[in-house]
């Protein structure tokens, strides 16, 4: 059974950080790559970060790119990083972890690529 699993969402001001973890179990699940997306209230799931499998491609959404940083660490789970630095209150919202297994020549921005989600984690960022 693939579980999605994120943690370290929480409450910070602007201008400060927190690092969000994507867990990912699951027997021979190999996804082609992972990706973060956010959704606040009253608005679209907005595409925010990427990474494939291997490491070597990775996206960004406009509205993060120079202050989000996606990385992955590959043991016995895999483990989706989020760090996310110069918070701003727009980054406000719940922050989901996807996993797809189609491949692509680059990482997808589109949520409707991606096959496997988590739960949520609720980011609030204060003025």
């Amino acid at each position: 059974q693939v579980q999605l699993v994120e943690s370290g969402g929480g409450l910070a001001q602007a201008g400060g950080s927190l690092r969000l973890s994507c867990t990912i179990s699951g027997r021979a699940f190999d996804p082609y790559a992972v990706g973060w997306f956010r959704q606040a209230p009253g608005k679209e799931r907005e595409f925010v970060s990427g990474i494939s499998s291997d490491g070597r491609r990775i996206a960004y959404g406009d509205s993060v790119k120079g202050r989000f940083t996606i990385s992955s660490v590959n043991t016995k789970n895999t483990v989706i990083y989020l760090q996310m630095d110069i918070l701003k209150p727009e980054d406000t919202a719940v922050y989901y972890c996807a996993a797809t297994l189609h491949q692509s020549r680059a990482v997808s921005g589109s949520d409707s690529s991606y096959d496997y989600w988590g739960q949520g984690t609720q980011v609030t960022v204060s003025s």
